[in-house]
């Protein structure tokens, strides 16, 4: 065979425990063929920086493209395990991967969105509301993320802030953008964006969604504008009728980056299985905070001393996400394929090797 009949042939890709398989063309990525397959592997960035879609390769050859050493380090691929966002298969191979779900690929779409509204949740953070096309149903699962198309190409991802059902309302969807100084989507964002601007938008993404299959607690993990997908879970317990008990941990520096606290102590107060615990990093005096102090990944350990029966979503600054994970994975014993995870990692974050 060829190099060129090589480049062209499609691979088969396996995926253990679940015996799902989906093929491989030339030069595309496992997790690319896994999505345009319709089999549900773990991710979140698509770029090779926050190795939530690192999986174990239990047979087969595949050459890696561009990533960062703390998504899968030196010792790891030596180890057998992939990222199979950057993982192009050189032949067939199986993974091993428990988090594969069958009902988790909801077809990605492009779409043209208008803007709806433009409201300052906080002094950085922009609740944006996009009105999506009447005549195409946008379907995700609360907790997904879609990416904005930019005009040379480039894309930002932000999850969904609203659950699936309020599209019954009104076709639309919710983000939250916290304003990144010097960057070009979030200033455009913050000094120039108007209502009925038209962008372009692909979706739905990710892996980050509540497994209903399972009756454990759950601890929701939030900092900053990670609290937007914990936001969706949330409506979306609510509306499903979903009684696990859960307890949310939002962190911020300041108590005015809790930018939804009100609305959060109010699905409390609905909800009798949910609790609230919000922590604040680095109060001034003036802030006349009396709540939960430190790190918000902190205040879980304070509180848990055996997570092995439980759940965590975990959603924010990657140091967050991965201190949370190895904290709860280690010291509380945690199931690892219990921790989902949607770290926000920025484009600064994209390009940085440490």
């Amino acid at each position: 065979m060829t190099s060129a009949e090589t480049a062209s042939a499609a691979l088969q890709i396996s995926v253990q425990p679940s015996g799902r398989a989906f093929t491989a063309q030339g030069g595309e990525s496992i997790l690319a063929a896994a999505i345009r397959g319709g089999v549900g592997l773990p991710y979140g960035c698509k770029d090779g920086a926050c190795g939530s879609c690192k999986c174990k390769k239990l047979s087969g050859s595949v050459v890696h493209g561009e990533h960062q050493e703390k998504a899968l380090s030196a010792a790891e691929a030596d180890a057998g395990f992939v990222l199979t966002c950057c993982a192009v298969p050189l032949t067939d191979v199986v993974l091993e991967s428990r988090q594969v779900t069958d009902e988790s690929a909801f077809p990605v779409k492009k779409l043209p969105v208008r803007v709806s509204t433009l409201s300052r949740a906080s002094h950085d953070v922009m609740v944006v509301r996009l009105q999506l096309p009447a005549a195409d149903t946008f379907r995700y699962h609360a907790g997904q993320y879609i990416e904005f198309i930019l005009k040379d190409g480039a894309r930002r991802a932000y999850s969904m802030a609203n659950a699936p059902h309020t599209q019954v309302a009104g076709p639309g969807v919710e983000l939250h953008i916290r304003h990144m100084p010097g960057g070009r989507f979030t200033d455009h964002v913050f000094q120039s964006m108007k209502e009925k601007e038209i962008l372009r938008v692909e979706g739905p993404f990710g892996s980050f969604f509540l497994r209903e299959d399972s009756d454990k607690p759950i601890v929701m993990l939030a900092s900053g504008t990670g609290f937007a997908p914990i936001k969706a879970l949330i409506e979306h317990m609510q509306f499903k009728g979903i009684t696990r008990p859960a307890t949310v941990y939002w962190g911020g520096r300041r108590p005015g980056d809790l930018y939804m606290d009100a609305w959060l102590r109010e699905r409390a107060a609905e909800m009798p299985h949910l609790r609230y615990v919000p922590v604040v990093s680095d109060a001034l005096p003036g802030d006349g905070w009396t709540g939960r102090t430190g790190f918000v990944h902190q205040a879980v350990l304070d509180d848990i001393a055996d997570l092995s029966g439980y759940q965590v979503y975990a959603c924010g600054a990657p140091i967050v996400v991965d201190s949370a994970r190895q904290a709860y994975c280690t010291e509380r014993g945690l199931p690892a394929d219990e921790f989902y995870a949607d770290a926000f990692t920025s484009e600064a974050d994209k390009h940085t090797s440490a």
